[in-house]
């Protein structure tokens, strides 16, 4: 009796106790592991930050110390030179000026100034400005005097002997700073005042990833910091824990340079950091290096997350070792097994999944695996004997078993001069002549039947030489709207989306018919290349030369499985399949490949009015019964067709001929003239065709 997996139940799988009771041992080892590993983790990387954070202060501050020297250095020295210069020539102590300021563009101006003279900046001894810094920066250099005069007492305590340091760029409006130096000349206490951007000392500085250097000065205003913003609006850290942890215990560069402290947001959340400082050389300034706990233990806490999803996906791969050892390799197997069959339910016979199976396992699974390879094999074949898309419908039981109608687009197709291309063979191959026949009539339908696939229509059957198949026999749609009234706005919508199917089924048709133009004419460019390699051979092989006559008509008509209880085919039947056949048929009087009913050209009246769709009348008219006189049209082009698009839906790696590719599309015919021209078709005399003789003669009821 046969059972679905899903209904085989088990209490207690031996699977599943072992994987829990390995992964429980893996889960508590893991767990303790995780916790002490990340204890020590924190305590060390703690250590290694506050060692980092003082070292990367350290050298911030020795950075620092060398570029105010440097400043400090070159300064005095123009002043020495300008001094001994300028008392003999102005000019050349200008040009000194310009010189310096062009290898120190930072520097914004440099004033040598006694108290008395900080009343008035003009009466300084000293007054080198850095023009090109105030163009530059869009200042105006009279800001100098508010600088000047902003800082009267620093400038009473540099004439006193003290080196002060002042953040200027309140005054300047850019990050700058201003160094003053006691300057004695000639018996008179004055200052050196050296104004230059702190953009220079952000850059040696830097800040690293997670730590942030500043300085202040020494009344704890901020001179150069990351953010510029904080050093403009001449920001004072006095109030900064640990600035006054610093001044109040720390006051010199010995060995107590850690300071952690603890800062409060406007919310009262604590945030942890550990602070370290060092005093510069010169000017009281403090160079300050902090980095926030959180941050620095951040690491530690994603590790500690990593590992937990470390610790987790080893418990689960305990697990599946657990699963996969306990039960042999039997789950797997069985899962593919199962995909498998789901795959073969949904239709897709061809699926990978069944040619993964290991059919070479000596056990129960390895004949199942052989079982189920077999079955797709058979389903295979069974697919080319019926018709790949009614086997796969069949599989998904999409089909409606019991007859009923449907509006279908119909196509019939032969090869002209059959019976003569077959004495041929058989003239030259005797007994032999079926197989060549059976392969030259396979690698023409092969061809065809590619055409008919890609564009969506189903092969119904073959009958000798010629095709059978139609375009939306598998469209799940009934026509019981028809029976509602006309009052009913539900009509009107389902009738307006089965003429949109319908429609889509007929261009999808013509699309798939004037594709195999393309393919026939590749068909006989090979059969030319085929027959000659093989022309010095015995009894040599050859592929004939052929043309085709196709008929298309869009109709009513009966669609359902038919035939005994021993064999069975899905087919369409009806006037409307007749008359796709008699259609087929009238190619040959009519000149043409490829023709249309005028149902079916009604159906693309708005494809053929827009150029989509290029067809040309027949100037014969014949008699239908039930529908009067009627007009074929034959099929001259698509001109918008993308062939190499088309094939390449089923062969990515289709190369275009450019030969064939006048068969259709942009460079493909205008006329039904060239049509004929194209295939070596002869134009008839329409005078003479009447295809109301009984050979043509079309009856179809209304």
């Amino acid at each position: 009796m046969k059972k679905s997996f899903d209904s085989i139940k088990v209490k207690r799988p031996i699977g599943f106790t072992l994987a829990a009771i390995f992964g429980l041992v893996v889960l508590l080892s893991l767990a303790s592991v995780t916790g002490f590993t990340t204890y020590l983790m924190g305590a060390d990387v703690q250590i290694t930050a506050e060692n980092n954070n003082l070292s990367v202060n350290t050298k911030a501050a020795s950075t620092v110390n060398d570029k105010l020297s440097t400043i400090r250095g070159n300064v005095f020295q123009l002043l020495d030179m300008t001094g001994v210069i300028s008392s003999r020539n102005q000019a050349l102590a200008r040009q000194a000026e310009t010189f310096f300021f062009e290898r120190n563009d930072d520097i914004a101006f440099i004033y040598v100034i006694s108290k008395e003279s900080v009343q008035n900046t003009l009466s300084s001894d000293i007054r080198i400005v850095n023009n090109h810094f105030f163009i530059s920066n869009e200042i105006d250099a009279s800001l100098i005097s508010k600088v000047i005069e902003s800082s009267a007492e620093q400038i009473g305590k540099s004439c006193d002997g003290e080196t002060i340091a002042i953040n200027v760029s309140p005054f300047l409006n850019v990050p700058s700073m201003a160094l003053l130096f006691p300057w004695k000349e000639n018996g008179r206490d004055q200052t050196c005042i050296i104004a230059f951007s702190i953009e220079s000392i952000s850059d040696i500085i830097g800040t690293g990833n997670i730590n942030t250097t500043y300085l202040i000065n020494h009344n704890d205003e901020l001179l150069c910091h990351p953010d510029t913003d904080r050093v403009l609006a001449g920001e004072s850290l006095k109030n900064h824990s640990l600035v006054m942890t610093l001044r109040e215990h720390n006051q010199n560069n010995d060995d107590s340079r850690q300071i952690p402290f603890v800062t409060l947001d406007a919310k009262g959340k604590k945030t942890h950091w550990f602070g370290a400082y060092e005093k510069t050389a010169m000017a009281d300034i403090v160079v300050i290096t902090e980095v926030s706990r959180d941050i620095v233990l951040d690491a530690v806490k994603k590790t500690f997350i990593n590992n937990i999803f470390i610790m987790g996906g080893v418990f689960f791969l305990t697990l599946i070792i657990a699963l996969v050892y306990s039960k042999f390799g039997i789950s797997d197997p069985i899962k593919k097994l199962t995909f498998a069959a789901r795959e073969i339910q949904k239709g897709n016979f061809d699926t990978v999944l069944i040619d993964d199976l290991d059919a070479n396992r000596k056990d129960e699974i390895g004949v199942l695996n052989q079982s189920t390879k077999d079955e797709k094999g058979f389903l295979e074949t069974f697919s080319k004997f019926t018709n790949k898309g009614v086997a796969k419908a069949i599989a998904r039981k999409e089909i409606d078993f019991e007859p009923h109608l449907k509006d279908l687009t119909i196509f019939f197709s032969d090869i002209r001069g059959f019976t003569a291309i077959s004495d041929g063979f058989k003239n030259r191959f005797g007994n032999d002549s079926p197989r060549e026949i059976i392969g030259f009539l396979n690698d023409y339908m092969s061809r065809m039947v590619n055409c008919i696939t890609l564009s969506h229509g189903n092969v119904d059957k073959f009958e000798g030489d010629a095709v059978m198949a139609v375009w939306g026999i598998l469209r799940d749609e009934n026509l019981d709207f028809e029976a509602l009234p006309d009052s009913d706005p539900k009509k009107k919508e389902l009738a307006a989306n089965h003429r949109k199917g319908v429609k889509e089924d007929a261009l999808n048709a013509i699309t798939g018919t004037i594709a195999m133009r393309y393919a026939l004419m590749k068909y006989n460019k090979d059969a030319v290349a085929f027959t000659e390699a093989h022309k010095n051979e015995e009894r040599a092989q050859y592929k004939p030369h052929i043309r085709i006559g196709c008929g298309l008509n869009t109709g009513r008509a009966t669609a359902g499985i038919m035939g005994s209880a021993d064999k069975m085919e899905y087919t369409a039947i009806g006037d409307a399949v007749n008359f796709a056949s008699r259609t087929e048929s009238s190619n040959k009087p009519c000149g043409t490949d490829i023709l249309i009913t005028e149902d079916t050209r009604e159906i693309l009246r708005e494809e053929i009015e827009n150029g989509t769709l290029v067809v040309e009348r027949i100037p014969v008219e014949f008699e239908v019964k039930g529908k009067g006189a009627q007009h074929f049209y034959g099929v001259v082009n698509m001109p918008n067709f993308d062939i190499e698009a088309f094939f390449r839906q089923g062969d990515p790696e289709f190369t275009l001929d450019p030969d064939c590719a006048k068969a259709v599309g942009p460079t493909g015919p205008k006329t039904l003239n060239e049509v004929r021209n194209l295939l070596g078709i002869d134009i008839p005399d329409f005078e003479k065709v009447n295809l109301n003789e009984e050979e043509n003669k079309i009856q179809v009821k209304q």
